[in-house]
């Protein structure tokens, strides 16, 4: 058995900051899951929908390794990242890092992992892998998987190997901490603006407050979108509240992180933000609950006060990110 030492497999909410908390831990940077989300630019909203999908699906956060590569910019990290077609270069792309004692992150399906709960494919899924031996490779996963995990080698190399929405080619990945490390409290607005910006600014309509505001044109007819609203409507709910996410679809993680924020920043914009994001996220957890009651008794009633709070948070998410685009950096406050 292979194992990196002095790992602190502390399993968190979301699974990409889960993988990053480990990692950089393991090089002396311990920030919280919040402060790791909003560093890394990590909120988003889209609302997707295809003719090959069952179902449409509400995201609340950036595409997965976005915030990675996010957050390495921020920090100033090297990041590097493998990937290949390769089944032997893949796992020696994992084992060698490990044998040499640092933890790697990976991006996989979680479908094929021995532990995870739910059998549902999701090609961005994120780990990190601090271990193995002949049969079992030793990973992290969120708090809700278990937090310090085991899953068969085979297995892992299936999740590894899926193609499909979201998917990687064996992707696996490291960082490195600078010489001179910086200072990532310097970073904290220039990560808020660049979140604002890109929310405020999204390309297109599915995107943003404005796929928010879809969301409340739509959400309301899902009855006629599905074949089975017991199984599809409570499904969308859990995505929204229990996938990883700390619920509310991210807003209770950035809203935690704005909250962070407040102590360390001293500014009226970053106040305002945190208290819409407060009221954000609660009224996120009601449009869940709202859904799921839809679903369970075909009840029209209930998508329909779903639509409403909907186009209520297109309004108060569109506020916020105002507040916080307006935001200026330390230098410019102190001059």
């Amino acid at each position: 058995m292979t194992i990196v030492k002095g790992i602190e497999a502390r399993g968190m909410q979301h699974c990409e900051t889960t993988a990053l908390g480990v990692l950089l831990r393991h090089e002396g940077l311990d920030l919280s899951e919040p402060m790791l989300f909003g560093l890394g630019s990590g909120l988003s909203f889209i609302y997707w929908d295809a003719k090959s999908m069952e179902f449409p699906f509400l995201g609340g956060r950036v595409k997965p390794f976005e915030l990675t590569r996010n957050l390495a910019t921020r920090l100033g990290l090297t990041l590097l990242v493998e990937e290949t077609t390769s089944p032997r270069k893949a796992w020696e792309n994992v084992s060698a890092p490990i044998d040499a004692g640092r933890p790697v992150g990976l991006q996989l399906d979680c479908y094929h992992l021995d532990y995870f709960q739910s059998k549902v494919h999701f090609g961005g899924h994120v780990v990190a892998m601090y271990g193995y031996d002949e049969h079992y490779a030793y990973l992290v996963d969120t708090a809700q998987q278990g937090g310090a995990v085991r899953t068969s080698r085979t297995g892992l190399a299936m999740a590894r190997a899926e193609r499909g929405p979201m998917t990687a080619r064996n992707r696996s990945f490291s960082i490195t901490p600078p010489a001179r490390p910086l200072s990532w409290e310097d970073q904290i607005v220039p990560a808020i603006k660049a979140c604002a910006d890109a929310f405020l600014a999204a390309p297109i309509a599915n995107l943003g407050h404005r796929g928010i505001e879809k969301a409340a044109r739509l959400v309301p007819k899902w009855l006629a979108r599905t074949d089975e609203p017991k199984r599809d409507l409570p499904q969308a709910a859990v995505l929204m509240e229990k996938a990883g996410t700390g619920g509310a679809l991210f807003r209770a993680l950035y809203r935690d992180f704005l909250g962070e924020c407040t102590g360390l920043i001293d500014d009226d914009h970053l106040r305002t933000a945190h208290r819409l994001y407060t009221e954000a996220a609660a009224l996120w957890t009601d449009v869940a609950t709202l859904i799921a009651k839809a679903g369970e008794g075909s009840d029209q009633a209930y998508l329909e006060q779903a639509g409403v709070l909907l186009h209520d948070l297109s309004r108060i998410e569109r506020d916020a990110m105002l507040a916080l685009s307006e935001m200026q950096p330390p230098a410019a406050r102190r001059s």
